[in-house]
């Protein structure tokens, strides 16, 4: 971390970001990257906007990239207003279906990461979607299918097996 933090010193953002871009989608790397798009969020100029779309390509790539801004390694805590601005066009680019499967994991949570940003949600779905992820009231009516095939499979409601990631699943008292 600290060598490739101290490389990043002497090379000029553009050389930066097509690093980040080929170690995402030609070295199929997931931590460097998002290290990557840190080192530029905490330098000024249009790098990390073209880049950050072709590089934070699921949740847990955002995630990180989250997680390592606000580590303060490459010299920021604070996602700050442009990467608070990517982060929510992120968000609005996703389906409600693909946020919710984005939601698997921690440190922070995707729901941590909406708390964050405050996104403004576009449709009474992703209203009631971000209300069920972060915790606070939501419309159940409004909620997209998926989760509430999930939240049927959870209380027992169908034996259908919703089309989450597994790790939904794994606490759940499973039989064959």
């Amino acid at each position: 971390l600290d060598k490739v933090i101290e490389l990043c010193n002497q090379l000029p953002d553009d050389f930066i970001a097509r690093t980040a871009v080929y170690a995402r989608q030609r070295a199929y790397m997931k931590d460097m990257p998002a290290l990557l798009l840190a080192v530029l969020a905490a330098r000024p100029g249009d790098a990390l906007d073209r880049v950050f779309d072709r590089v934070c390509d699921n949740g847990k790539m955002l995630r990180g990239f989250v997680q390592i801004v606000r580590s303060g390694v490459t010299g920021r805590r604070s996602l700050g207003t442009r990467p608070k601005r990517l982060v929510k066009r992120w968000l609005e680019q996703q389906t409600d279906a693909a946020l919710f499967r984005a939601s698997v994991g921690n440190d922070p949570s995707l729901a941590d990461v909406i708390k964050m940003v405050h996104p403004t949600p576009a449709t009474a779905s992703r209203r009631a979607l971000y209300g069920y992820l972060v915790g606070r009231p939501y419309d159940l009516a409004a909620l997209p299918e998926l989760v509430n095939a999930y939240e049927a499979f959870k209380t027992g409601q169908t034996k259908e097996i919703p089309n989450v990631p597994f790790q939904m699943l794994t606490s759940m008292a499973l039989d064959t």
